[in-house]
């Protein structure tokens, strides 16, 4: 116990020390639809089931954006940890012009979407509620991908509490604006649906002006604003960005999409499936940014230890995530396993969508050891700059054997939604085996070079 403590001791101490604030954070990038779940799931369940939809394809979007913007933290940790203050402010500069970009092109592909929601096979009634909430999360998208820049420059360089105390800010004021617009408070007419949109639109516009406002003017950031102000936009930094931020992007993304596309599928089973499908999703979300919090301190730590060479310490620090996310795992699995068949009632009345969703956080239970597996090993494989394997890897798992499995257990062989949800544990856990191997294989043939930003 003393070798093991002494060997991955401080490992443990720095990713937790690192991960909690990015943990608390990345909660909330889905507190503030889980909460707009709750609150329009008690006003009504047709609201919930429109919430249900709009927010599941969206989820594509947002996840594949803060994806993209996760291609900034590695660069940033190799800089940083190389003592090189001015590039990282450069690069910053150079990720919020990435960012926007990115933001503007998710935008149109959404108006797209929009457009054409009517062919997507949802019920009839549900689509006036439909629509004006897909219209408010599309005017936030740009926000939230500007928000993302700072926030993983911020972590990039180990300041995690800044962004979370900014998100759960924002997560008060929504809390807020939700009571006000949903149920109609101070004399306001109830706007259901289409309240919590605004006010989802609210925080997520704050969240951008509070931190350009903290980096501006906030003392300790002056050493990175000079790099800021001084770098000119670039091709060389926009490549790399570009190069590193979709393939993280799609990897995050791809995950995201395997959980979406099955939802709209399930959409075709009626509304009390898809209502029970948000909520156990949800809850998923929920764990899964749990995880890719101290996935996120892996991956930094491991940026760090990479850039100075030091391939011992990326071993073990990888290895402590590891460890820490499979006692996180089995934590969370009990808990699932001893609330499964009263936590619906935190979302809805319906009897009907209760006991579905307890039946659903069984399956859910199965796959909380592979996703965990998955994640610590992409993030690693993220810090190591080696990106684009772990997209390849994901593509794999996700579209080539979950998706199938999903359709053919939920349609081809009539299972329904638990059908449909079975292809999520032979999915994630095959990607989070692959990734491994991927990582140690990387590890073994891999000769450390000093980082360079044009070749990483």
């Amino acid at each position: 116990m003393s070798n093991w403590l002494q060997k991955y001791g401080r490992h443990y101490s720095e990713t937790v020390k690192i991960g909690v604030p990015i943990v608390l954070g990345q909660l909330g990038v889905v507190v503030v639809g889980l909460v707009d779940n709750i609150m329009v799931g008690h006003f009504s369940t047709a609201d919930l089931a429109a919430s249900s939809f709009v927010n599941s394809v969206f989820n594509i979007p947002i996840l594949f954006g803060l994806g993209f913007s996760y291609g900034l933290t590695p660069l940033i940790g190799q800089f940083f940890g190389r003592g090189n203050k001015f590039r990282v402010g450069g690069l910053l500069r150079n990720s919020l012009l990435a960012n926007l970009m990115i933001g503007v092109l998710l935008s149109l592909i959404m108006g797209v979407v929009f457009l054409n929601v009517h062919r997507m096979g949802q019920p009839e009634e549900l689509l006036p509620l439909i629509r004006s909430y897909f219209l408010l999360q599309l005017a936030s998208l740009v926000f939230v991908m500007m928000f993302n820049s700072f926030k993983q420059f911020a972590d990039g360089i180990t300041d995690t509490k800044t962004s979370m105390w900014i998100m759960l800010s924002a997560n008060v004021l929504n809390i807020i604006g939700n009571t006000i617009l949903i149920y109609g408070t101070f004399g306001l007419p109830a706007l259901g649906l289409t309240g919590a949109g605004i006010s989802t639109l609210a925080s997520r516009v704050f969240m951008f002006v509070a931190f350009a406002v903290l980096f501006f003017r906030r003392l300790s950031y002056r050493r990175y604003l000079v790099g800021y102000r001084r770098t000119a936009y670039n091709s060389g930094d926009l490549r790399v960005l570009n190069r590193m931020g979709i393939m993280v992007g799609l990897q995050m993304g791809m995950e995201t999409a395997l959980f979406s596309i099955s939802g709209v599928m399930i959409g075709w089973l009626g509304t009390v499936a898809l209502a029970a499908h948000q909520v156990v999703a949800s809850i998923s979300t929920l764990g899964f940014m749990v995880y890719y919090g101290v996935g996120s301190a892996v991956s930094i730590r491991v940026s760090n230890f990479y850039g100075r060479g030091d391939i011992a310490s990326v071993k073990r620090a990888t290895m402590a995530g590891v460890h820490l996310l499979a006692l996180l795992a089995l934590t969370v699995s009990i808990f699932f396993l001893s609330v499964r068949g009263h936590i619906g009632l935190v979302y809805t009345s319906s009897g009907e969508v209760v006991d579905l969703v307890a039946v659903l956080m069984v399956i859910l239970v199965f796959y909380q050891f592979g996703d965990s597996l998955q994640i610590i090993f992409a993030n690693a494989l993220r810090g190591v700059l080696d990106v684009t394997s772990m997209a390849v890897i994901s593509f794999i798992g996700y579209f080539v054997v979950a998706l199938p499995v999903s359709y053919i257990c939920g349609f081809v062989l009539d299972w329904g939604i638990e059908g449909v949800w079975t292809g999520y544990p032979l999915g994630l856990t095959l990607t989070g085996i692959m990734l491994c191997c991927r990582f140690y294989y990387f590890i073994r043939k891999k000769n450390l070079k000093p980082f360079s930003p044009t070749s990483p």
